[in-house]
């Protein structure tokens, strides 16, 4: 493990969040990507980067079809 990889918690269940393959749906179209999930309740936690990066990127392509 990165010397920098923090672990991360759910903050309902206090379980240690794994990295899963989640599916988005936006305007109809689907895409997936590796997140942290906690594994008892399903909770995904985004990464800043991730939501104001790739993301915003995805949705503002699919807005302007």
């Amino acid at each position: 493990m990165a010397a920098k990889e923090r672990k991360w918690k759910c903050w309902k269940c206090s379980e240690e969040l794994v990295k899963q393959q989640v599916l988005f749906t936006y305007l109809g179209h689907t895409f997936s990507h590796d997140l942290p999930t906690c594994p008892k309740c399903g909770r995904v936690f985004i990464p800043k980067e991730l939501a104001d990066g790739a993301i915003a990127e995805v949705e503002e392509q699919l807005e302007d079809k």
